[in-house]
């Protein structure tokens, strides 16, 4: 039986209120204009907590980072350092230390500043960059990760020299034996990042040289591109890391999704050993218990399928057996972390339409979720008892709160966008669900146009998320943010169809092979069930957008749907069988399409809107970034190929600089005032337009 809406989210009282002369629509400059809080890491002792905000440099078209540290009990913030470099991933040695990378010295190094006053000083000098910054538990040295040849003797100075000789050259042909030959946003060069442990005297610095921890491995660790800190553990007494990689022969690399943990002795006596070679799928975010008796870690069971539930996996250490402590949990947990009495591991998972937080006991495997609403990661617990947490919602980017450790409501401890949000005004959103394919019952958001009035209609802007296991759930996007509609007079659909996450693996799962099937059966539900329920939604004003997914969703509509008036293609595929060709992480559509396009075609043909375009005649623009290695720009360019050839107004606007995403703050700018010209030209009320 249908259930009724759903009234769950946050309901802002500005949005509701008439317009005032003290606030303002959202727009997207403000989306550039706020500070984007994250890392936190609280000291020792918890009174304090060291984090990065990012802040959008539109001058230099990039963001810059900053420390800054915050009272745990929420007595207040303040900035820790103002370079005109970049400064991130802080990471404390004692209660009055920190250290952390910075790339003030012209090349990313590690930095440390004392709490107690001073200039912040310069702990390493090698040649090359490094990243992902890790104190050892006993402070008697430094791990970070640098890009390295793995066939080098002497990994840093022989991987320096070799990077100098490349350059010296002026041939520019590359050559390659293997794949993966780019991957998301870059060109592999033959290295790999590799974990380093630099030796720290009594003064906390360098003792002795870097050692590669994983000499002659043919694997990243952290993973590429995503991968940091996470990927890695070091035993509470120092003596072992326990690291993810993924280690296989020669091109196999570029589908398989057979990421292992290893296990190498800190001092680098023994080459690393592999702790779930019985596992051939993804093995990920390694975490030893306070006491060091236990590893916990994320597992999947189904080799080649990226979007597998994860399940934490527990091992006594050194060599006790794994154990899966969650399978009866039907959510895909990360963010694991232990608290420090080791009886609990805490984690965050999408959860209908949010992404929550939970307690899971590390002896029983029952989970209790602790804070439901909204968008929450980075858990951090406390010393004295209580959880550490970013959240962000649709009308909030994300501050840091704390969980009281009797549990109750969280404590705001920071509010680095609260001026800025005072001055503007957001529309009103609210959770709805409806029966979808399958008879399932499928969730979805409805936000209102910014001053919204009852007597008015207004158009519609349909987003699509990718993925496509994914979600637009209780979230503040930087790219994607929905507010930035409602402000610009539309409502604001967002649907969360099958294949999305955080509803159970089934309904993750049910997009395998039926691209075009249930998702888009979904969204044309959704749709029909929001005109039926809100009559000031005008349909003959309705434009739908999406992108990578979401992009490839645009293209199906436009071949199998007239009902919208303008479409958003961004960074969307045309044609799968061929895309299979283009892209690089070749596990993606071998498991979506059910195996290789020569030993499955159909598959590919049949859920490809290129069958389709025939019957095209909506306005579309199309956006694509040369950079995007994963759906790449002939996809984009062959969309508007079509829609010339076949004479519909379209539009092309084309990157160079960006990947995926668009990332530059005034490419955003860019972004958004392109889209709106664009839905405004076919969504404006019909007198507006003649």
């Amino acid at each position: 039986m249908r259930r009724t809406v759903i009234l769950l989210a946050l309901v802002l009282a500005v949005a509701a209120a008439p317009a005032s002369a003290a606030t303002r629509p959202f727009t997207p400059e403000d989306l550039v204009a706020m500070q984007r809080v994250r890392d936190p890491r609280p000291s020792p002792d918890g009174s304090r907590v060291a984090f990065v905000v990012t802040t959008m440099d539109l001058e230099a078209n990039r963001g810059r980072s900053d420390l800054w540290i915050a009272a745990t009990d929420g007595s207040g913030a303040r900035r820790l350092t103002t370079h005109p470099a970049s400064d991130w991933n802080p990471r404390w040695a004692g209660d009055g230390m920190l250290y952390f990378l910075s790339t003030r010295s012209g090349s990313a190094q590690v930095w440390r500043i004392s709490l107690a006053g001073g200039e912040a000083e310069q702990v390493t000098d090698l040649p090359l960059d490094v990243d992902n910054l890790t104190v050892g538990p006993t402070g008697k040295a430094l791990f970070v990760s640098a890009a390295i040849f793995p066939d080098c003797d002497d990994p840093v100075p022989c991987t320096a020299r070799r990077l100098e000789e490349r350059a010296a050259q002026k041939a520019s042909g590359m050559i390659f034996d293997r794949l993966f030959v780019r991957h998301w946003d870059s060109w592999e060069d033959g290295r790999f990042n590799h974990i380093l442990r630099i030796p720290l005297g009594e003064d906390g610095l360098p003792a002795g040289e870097a050692v590669d921890l994983m000499k002659g491995v043919e694997g990243h660790s952290p993973t590429k591109p995503w991968g940091g800190t996470e990927d890695c553990t070091i035993s509470p007494d120092g003596a072992w890391l326990v690291y993810t990689a993924k280690v296989l022969p020669g091109s196999e690399t570029a589908w398989s999704t057979n990421w292992d943990l290893w296990a190498v002795p800190t001092d680098g006596s023994a080459a690393p050993r592999n702790l779930t070679a019985a596992n051939e799928a993804w093995d990920a975010a390694p975490t030893f218990s306070p006491d060091g008796k236990t590893l916990a870690w994320l597992a999947m069971k189904r080799p080649g399928y990226e979007s597998d539930r994860y399940r934490v996996t527990l091992m006594g250490w050194p060599d006790g057996t794994a154990r899966t402590l969650t399978e009866d949990w039907d959510r895909s947990p990360g963010g694991l972390v232990w608290s420090p009495d080791g009886t609990t591991l805490y984690a965050t998972a999408d959860n209908v339409g949010n992404h929550s937080l939970f307690a899971i006991d590390a002896a029983t495997g029952r989970v209790q979720a602790l804070v439901t609403k909204h968008s929450n990661h980075s858990p951090r617990p406390l010393p004295g008892g209580g959880i550490l947490f970013s959240q962000d919602s649709l009308v909030s980017p994300a501050e840091l709160w704390v969980l009281p450790k009797e549990g109750g409501e969280p404590t705001k401890i920071t509010g680095l966008n609260d001026a800025r949000l005072a001055e503007l005004r957001f529309g009103e959103y609210r959770q709805f669900s409806f029966i979808g394919a399958h008879h399932d019952e499928v969730f979805g958001y409805l936000i209102y146009p910014v001053d919204f009035d009852p007597k008015k209609t207004y158009p519609l802007a349909f987003l699509v998320h990718g993925g496509p296991q994914g979600s637009f759930d209780d979230h503040w996007h930087y790219r994607w943010n929905p507010q930035v509609y409602a402000a610009h007079g539309h409502a604001t659909v967002m649907i969360d169809f099958h294949g999305s996450t955080g509803y159970g693996q089934a309904f993750t799962d049910a997009i395998n092979g039926d691209w075009g099937g249930a998702p888009f059966e979904d969204l044309m539900k959704g749709l029909d069930d929001v005109l039926r329920r809100h009559p000031f939604i005008d349909p003959d004003r309705m434009a739908a957008l999406g992108a990578s997914f979401g992009g490839y969703m645009i293209n199906w509509i436009q071949g199998n749907t007239d009902r919208f008036a303008a479409l958003v293609c961004h960074d969307g595929n045309l044609d799968e069988f061929m895309a299979y060709f283009d892209t690089e992480e070749l596990w993606f559509p071998e498991w979506e399409h059910g195996g290789t396009p020569w030993e499955n075609p159909e598959a590919y043909r049949k859920d490809s809107p290129v069958r389709y375009v025939a019957r095209w005649k909506t306005p579309e623009l199309v956006i694509h970034g040369a950079r995007d290695y994963r759906v790449v720009d002939t996809q984009g360019l062959a969309t508007f190929n079509a829609l010339q050839r076949r004479g519909i107004p379209s539009r092309l606007l084309y990157f160079p600089d960006e990947n995926h995403w668009v990332l530059k703050p005034l490419n955003s700018l860019q972004w958004h005032r392109v889209v709106f010209d664009w839905i405004d030209r076919w969504t404006a009320p019909k007198e507006a337009a003649d």
